[in-house]
């Protein structure tokens, strides 16, 4: 193999290679990193960011950004939580509709679909940048969660909710089934479907992708509503494994899943990234927060240490870039 080669695979498999080289690190720190409790219990964890992630890698690639799925994870959670415990009542009618677990499911789902929609709409329509139209959803939903839940956390959601979030299914964890199966569906999306070579032709070229014919705006939106569904569904889990809806649920998640994408590879200017590199990302960024619980790291430093990691996988991706 030549150094080209080389140099090729280093740079195509450095993600995993840092993923390995972390879990080897810590295993020999501490001895309960391998434990099949502890690795349960990363997974588990992980697979609500793997979840935003997964949205965060089709906006970013399509050069856009998306600071609101925290946010909307909240008002998402909450208002599944809300539906399933209390329905609706219409006083003036005197009618209470309850709703069955799918339909509270359903519900959260769908506002965060909607909110997701709307941030594409605003970015399209009114050609507000990304970072302006979903940092002040960011606002939006935060306000709309301590609305709906004045400001209290909603509680006693029940065993079949809180299967979603705390239950097993075939000896795995019900989360890690959940946020597996939304991967492969987005491996299929990019891989194998126009939608996803339209994704990265905008990301790789906006002006390119229109003389092209490409439906630009049609696209953005439908991949910040993905976005913002899988935002939604992140919520169901965050709430499922509390079996409580937090109003404060969902802050720096949004933080956390742009760095695990520009982790995975995922160039910041789009085009250009994969989904199963932000698997590895987010896999180095759970493994990296657990090893330093373990180490009794404090979490003042744990956040020092994260941010450096983001901006050294920034500064990696942007010389890489000027390699090729």
């Amino acid at each position: 193999m030549n150094t080209t080669s080389l140099k090729h695979n280093l740079i195509k498999f450095q993600s995993m290679i840092a993923l390995v080289i972390m879990c080897i690190a810590l295993s020999l720190l501490s001895d309960r990193f391998l434990s099949p409790e502890n690795t349960w219990n990363v997974m588990r964890q992980i697979s609500v960011n793997m979840v935003i992630s997964v949205g965060m890698t089709l906006v970013i690639l399509t050069g856009g950004i998306d600071l609101s799925v925290g946010s909307i994870l909240a008002l998402a959670g909450a208002v599944t939580a809300g539906m399933l415990k209390f329905g609706a009542e219409f006083t003036d009618m005197n009618l209470y509709i309850g709703f069955t677990l799918l339909g509270a499911l359903v519900g959260g789902t769908l506002v965060g679909t909607f909110l997701g929609w709307f941030n594409g709409f605003t970015i399209t329509k009114f050609k507000v940048p990304p970072f302006v139209a979903t940092l002040a959803m960011l606002t939006i939903a935060r306000g709309l969660t301590m609305l709906w839940t004045g400001g209290f956390p909603i509680t006693g959601l029940g065993d079949n909710m809180a299967f979603i979030g705390t239950g097993w299914f075939l000896g795995i964890p019900m989360p890690v089934w959940i946020s597996a199966i939304i991967v492969l569906s987005a491996v299929v999306l990019t891989n194998k479907t126009k939608l996803g070579r339209h994704i990265y032709a905008i990301g790789g070229n906006e002006t390119a992708a229109k003389l092209s014919g490409l439906k630009i705006k049609k696209i953005k939106i439908i991949v910040y509503s993905i976005a913002g569904a899988l935002a939604g569904i992140g919520g169901i889990l965050v709430t499922s494994r509390l079996d409580s809806a937090q109003p404060n649920a969902g802050f720096g998640f949004e933080l956390d899943s742009i760095a695990a994408v520009v982790i995975g590879g995922t160039s910041l200017s789009g085009g250009k990234g994969t989904i199963m590199g932000t698997v590895q990302g987010a896999l180095i960024i759970g493994v990296l927060n657990n090893g330093l619980v373990l180490l009794n790291v404090s979490p003042f430093w744990q956040q020092v240490i994260k941010g450096f990691v983001i901006l050294l996988a920034v500064v990696i991706e942007k010389f890489n870039s000027k390699e090729e």
